[in-house]
C-alpha cells in the first residue's frame, strides 16, 4: 500500500475515499468561503526557491530543539481534535507516530482519548493544548492534570472565542457518533455536545469557551502552571510581541487552518513579519497549509524553528493508523531532507532568507 502512497497529497486522497462525508468534510473543511483555506497552501506554492549549487553538502543534519528539546526534524504534529473518527486507536496512534519519528506531539484538549492514557505513549517532547472554558475551574483542572500526565508545555490556542462558520459541518449537522467523546472533559461534565440544528461543534464552542478572551487570561495561565506556555493563533507581530511580554515563552503562527476567519492571510505571509517583531524574545513556530517538505524548507528561511502538521497526520491515521501517521512524517522527512540537498544546504542553520530570493 504504501509503495503507492507517495506523498501527502497521495495520503488526502486516498483518506477521503475511506472517510464518510460528515467526517471528511469536518477535517477538510474551512471557515465560509474557505479562501485562508486554500491561501494557506497556495502561498507556500508561490514562494521559489533560489537554490545554490557547487556548495559541497553531502549528509544533511535536520536536527533542531523545541523549548530546549531534541526533536529529530523541524516537522511536527499539530493539536488537531477527534482522532477516533480517523481510526479506532486514535491519539494514541498519533503519540506513537510522533515517538516513532523523534518528533514533538501536540494532544489537543478536545481528544476522544483521555490525556492521561495518551501523554504517556508520546516521547519527550509531548505537549497540551488548551482552550480556556468560561468556568476558570474547569480550565484550572485541566491544567492540573495536564501537569500530573507529564506534559511539558501548554499551547494556549487563542484564535477561537468563538468558532470559525463552518458550513460544510452545519450542512453535515456535524456530531460526535455514539460511542465517542470529548474525553478530556467528559470528567468535569462538559464531554458531550448538543444536540442542535446545524453544528454540535459550534454550539459546543458557544456553549463553553470564554468569549471576551484576553491577555489577563494569559496572565492568568501563566501564573497557575510551572509549565511554559506557548501562544497559537497568532497573525499579527503586535500581538505576537504583546503575548511574549506577557509570558508566552513561543509562538504559533496560525489561522487555525482557515477554519476560522476566513480571508485572514496565509501563514506564509505574516510568519516573516512576527519573526522580524519578536524572533528574538521567543521561539517561532508555523502551521497551515504544510504539503511538502519544500514548504518546511521555506518556512526555516522565512525565520520558523519547526513547522507543525496538521491535516496531512489525519489522512495518515485514516490510510493506515499509526503506520499512516508515521509514513506521512516520514515522507516530510525525506522531501525536506531531498530540498536541502538541492539548495545546497547541510543544516537547518544554512537555510535563510536569501534562498527565497534572487
Amino acid at each position: 500500500m504504501q509503495d503507492l502512497l507517495l506523498n501527502v497529497a497521495d495520503y488526502a486522497r486516498a483518506a477521503r475515499a475511506k472517510l464518510a462525508q460528515d467526517v471528511c468534510d469536518y477535517y477538510d473543511g474551512g471557515a465560509l468561503d474557505e479562501i485562508t483555506l486554500h491561501e494557506n497552501i497556495a502561498g507556500w506554492e508561490r514562494l521559489k526557491l533560489y537554490y545554490h549549487v557547487l556548495a559541497g553538502v553531502k549528509d544533511r543534519e535536520l536536527g533542531t530543539t523545541v523549548l530546549g528539546k531534541k526533536i529529530s526534524m523541524p516537522i511536527c504534529v499539530a493539536p488537531t481534535a477527534f482522532h477516533r473518527l480517523a481510526c479506532p486507536e486514535g491519539e494514541i496512534a498519533t503519540a506513537r507516530a510522533a515517538k516513532a519519528t523523534g518528533t514533538l506531539f501536540v494532544l489537543s484538549s478536545l481528544s476522544n482519548t483521555a490525556m492521561e492514557s495518551v501523554l504517556p505513549a508520546a516521547a519527550s517532547p509531548r505537549w497540551f493544548q488548551l482552550y480556556i472554558y468560561k468556568d476558570r475551574e474547569i480550565t484550572r483542572a485541566l491544567v492540573q492534570r495536564t501537569e500530573a500526565a507529564g506534559a511539558e508545555a501548554i499551547v494556549l490556542t487563542v484564535d477561537a472565542p468563538g468558532l470559525g462558520t463552518r458550513e460544510r459541518d452545519s450542512r453535515n449537522r456535524f456530531t460526535l457518533p455514539e460511542g465517542l467523546t470529548v474525553e478530556n472533559l467528559a470528567p468535569l461534565g462538559k464531554g458531550t455536545m448538543p444536540k442542535v440544528i446545524g453544528s454540535g461543534l459550534a454550539a459546543y464552542v458557544r456553549d463553553n469557551f470564554k468569549s471576551d478572551l484576553s491577555f489577563d487570561d494569559l496572565d492568568w495561565l501563566c501564573g497557575c502552571t510551572r509549565l511554559p506556555v506557548v501562544v497559537k493563533g497568532v497573525c499579527r507581530g503586535d500581538d505576537a510581541r504583546r503575548a511574549s511580554d506577557h509570558g508566552a515563552k513561543a509562538i504559533v503562527v496560525s489561522n487555525h487552518g482557515g477554519r476560522q476567519l476566513d480571508t485572514a492571510p496565509a501563514t506564509s505571509e505574516v510568519l516573516p513579519l512576527i519573526v522580524d517583531l519578536v524572533g528574538d524574545r521567543c521561539e517561532i513556530y508555523v502551521d497551515g497549509g504544510i504539503r511538502r517538505g519544500s514548504d518546511v524548507l521555506k518556512a526555516i528561511a522565512l525565520g520558523a524553528r519547526a513547522v507543525m502538521v496538521g491535516r496531512p497526520i489525519l489522512w495518515g491515521l485514516t490510510v493506515a493508523g499509526e503506520e499512516g501517521a508515521r509514513h506521512v512524517l516520514e515522507i516530510l522527512r525525506r522531501e525536506l531532507d531531498e530540498a536541502m540537498l538541492l539548495s545546497g544546504c547541510t543544516t537547518l542553520h544554512d537555510i535563510n532568507r536569501s534562498l527565497l530570493m534572487p
